[in-house]
């Protein structure tokens, strides 16, 4: 295992920020341009069309999910790569959905993302009221668990607060009523250890733009148990996902392995950053960088305990129960959170009141957290968040 600091030197920051907004969108790596220069020169634009073969396009939506199976704790050949996130909560549901047709309810909580709920939405209208959505605060999904539950979906870390679920043992609770489980991934893979296999998981979503720094809108994965793979049906029948796609066969037959989950043609552009990207994991120990991520993240909650302010922490104060981010409750958090970002210090905002700080080590060290309180300080002792208390909120917060 390197030391951090061999980390934070691989990627692109501007000079003088610094960056907690990792768990929102991760920075790129400093090699990431040449990657896509030379793959637009020298493979795109030197194989053009023979690419797909020779340069073994075709098959890295699955030669890049086991590059992710390390990092999330699956066995080989369980996650395909490729779509949206949304998209891939769609594709879990939906089977989950007709492996447990006999049962009512999805069970979910409000710290889930919303785009997940809203999936779930537009989805149950296709059942013709035949299920609903369960809707509880987090802390009472164990305790909703029944025979009436069809499955079980999460967000492992709470987008808001950074609240983590217990995986493992809120999935055994699942099983014990036969209910499936779809675990949302987005702010766990990559920031702390996860193991699907141990947890046994039925499901697992995730994108690849946040802890995985794979860039803005890259594809998304899906994993299935091995148990699950074979009578499990896609809901969208996707021409990659075919048996045999180059038959052109006008009726669809599903391939018997993960590839089923493929859909459309893949972004091999984004595959380009995406791999790169994944390409130091391989040098990375998961349960080192959670350490340093809760030694980074207690520097951050102490320090901010040390002012005289009105910010209310809203993560949890134990570290063992957050994932990577820390949330502060703050009246005027939008134009707290601009202020903070003029001053180089980039977290970000979460309506109504939520200011949101990614603690990544590979790219934050101690005197970045140190010199992110001082900013805050200054920003509150000050108030020259004032200065922004009328203006208009951006598109994206």
């Amino acid at each position: 295992m390197k030391d951090f600091s061999y980390f934070k030197n691989l990627f692109s920051i501007p000079e003088g920020m610094i960056y907690l907004n990792g768990n929102s969108l991760g920075p790129p790596l400093k090699t990431t341009g040449n990657v896509l220069n030379d793959f637009i020169e020298n493979e795109w634009g030197q194989e053009l069309i023979k690419g797909w073969n020779t340069k073994g396009w075709f098959s890295q939506a699955k030669t890049i999910g086991d590059q992710i199976s390390g990092i999330v704790g699956a066995h080989q050949d369980t996650i395909i790569v490729g779509d949206t996130l949304s998209n891939q909560v769609f594709q879990a549901l939906t089977c989950a959905l007709k492996l447990n047709s006999k049962r009512k309810f999805i069970l979910t909580d409000n710290g889930n993302f919303p785009a997940d709920i809203y999936i779930a939405q537009g989805l149950l209208k296709l059942f013709d009221g035949k299920h609903q959505i369960k809707v509880v605060e987090p802390e009472e999904v164990l305790n909703s668990i029944n025979e009436e539950i069809a499955v079980v979906m999460l967000t492992e870390v709470d987008y808001r607060t950074g609240r983590l679920h217990d995986m493992k043992q809120i999935t055994q609770k699942a099983h014990e009523f036969e209910a499936l489980t779809i675990w949302d991934l987005a702010h766990s893979a990559g920031a702390l250890p996860v193991n699907l296999n141990d947890a046994k998981a039925d499901f697992a979503v995730g994108c690849t733009y946040k802890y995985l720094n794979g860039g803005p809108g890259s594809p998304a994965f899906i994993y299935i148990s091995p148990k699950h793979i074979e009578k499990v049906e896609p809901a969208l029948f996707g021409w990659h996902g075919h048996k045999s796609p180059f038959n052109f066969d006008l009726n669809y037959v599903p391939s018997n392995t993960i590839d089923k989950m493929r859909v459309g043609t893949p972004s091999i552009i984004a595959f380009s950053s995406l791999k790169n990207a994944l390409g130091i994991w391989d040098e990375i120990d998961l349960q080192e960088l959670r350490k340093k991520t809760i030694i980074l993240s207690e520097l951050f909650i102490s320090e901010i305990e040390k002012l005289t302010s009105d910010l209310v922490l809203a993560s949890p104060r134990d570290p063992n129960l957050r994932g990577s981010q820390v949330s502060y409750k703050f009246d005027f958090g939008y134009e707290l959170m601009q202020s903070l970002i003029a001053h180089k210090l980039i977290g970000d905002f979460r309506a109504p009141n939520l200011m949101r700080f990614g603690i990544c080590p590979l790219f934050i060290d101690e005197e970045d957290i140190l010199q992110s309180v001082k900013i805050i300080n200054k920003v509150l002792d000050e108030k020259l968040w004032k200065n922004y208390k009328n203006i208009s909120r951006a598109a994206v917060t």
